[in-house]
């Protein structure tokens, strides 16, 4: 009994030296909540085809089930992306972006769609295809949360034909966590996101890789009036002054070691 009454005694003292030394002074600890307040979360759906006849079944979901079903639960801007296929990638994607205010809304999204008539009656071809005729090869989820500088996504200045714009979407790969924080340190207190502010790269949105394939990157997409003016974007980037003093810095050497770019055109039905 003395043993169990001393170690009783041991925990309340511990307890005590670790609370808060000023008892009518309550201090709340941060949280991970207060921290992130303010960043959307970003999911990234790229859909892979093999046919035309299922991305044709694709567009009509996106346009006429999902995006009008998707604004109801409070998701005002969607963006719908097809891919430039070349010459060593000639299948054919959409990309599909969405803004989330948290991840309690990410992870609700889906089972809330499934409870409206509306959408399940519109989108049946897609949702009830049967197994030997699916609407797609296969969906690629990444997860991601925007940059501290640029908390939310934003609509691109651009005129002209959709057809001719040019949304570049990048991802850049780091060697290991730490030089992957130094890369996203390099946008944000570096300068690189108000870098391509100064040169109206009209940018959607920065994220950090939350989920994905390919840990750890991240990613951000620009957009451009068509493919000239990307070139000569990029061009006045590379010959910045900010560039050029960025790169010169011992603390941002070696911060990726891959980087993917894919180029992709908003369809008629996107709102970005």
């Amino acid at each position: 009994m003395k043993t169990i009454k001393l170690l009783s005694l041991l925990i309340t003292i511990a307890m005590a030296s670790c609370g808060n030394p000023n008892p009518e002074t309550k201090e709340t600890p941060e949280t991970p909540e207060s921290v992130e307040e303010g960043r959307e979360f970003y999911q990234l759906k790229i859909y892979s085809f093999s046919s035309d006849a299922q991305v044709a079944r694709v567009d009509n979901y996106l346009k006429n089930a999902f995006i009008p079903a998707v604004k109801k639960q409070g998701i005002d801007k969607v963006g719908v992306f097809k891919f430039r296929t070349n010459e060593t990638d000639t299948i054919q994607k959409t990309y599909v972006l969405l803004p989330f205010e948290s991840l309690e809304q990410f992870h609700e999204l889906d089972s809330k769609l499934l409870e409206d008539d509306t959408y399940t009656a519109t989108g049946s071809a897609y949702i009830d295809a049967n197994y030997d005729n699916p609407p797609y090869d296969h969906i690629e989820s990444i997860l991601l949360q925007a940059f501290t500088d640029m908390p939310m996504m934003k609509v691109p200045n651009l005129d002209g034909p959709r057809s001719e714009r040019i949304y570049e979407l990048r991802s850049y790969e780091s060697p290991t966590e730490k030089y992957y924080r130094n890369k996203v340190d390099m946008f944000n207190a570096g300068g690189e996101v108000t870098l391509f502010d100064r040169l109206e790269f009209n940018a959607v949105f920065y994220g950090e890789v939350l989920s994905g394939p390919k840990m750890p990157n991240l990613m951000y997409m620009t957009t451009h009036a068509d493919m000239p003016t990307r070139d000569k974007n990029w061009e006045a980037f590379v010959d910045s002054p900010e560039w050029k003093e960025l790169i010169a810095m011992p603390k941002y050497e070696n911060n990726v070691n891959h980087a993917d770019i894919w180029f992709l055109y908003p369809t008629e039905y996107s709102d970005y």
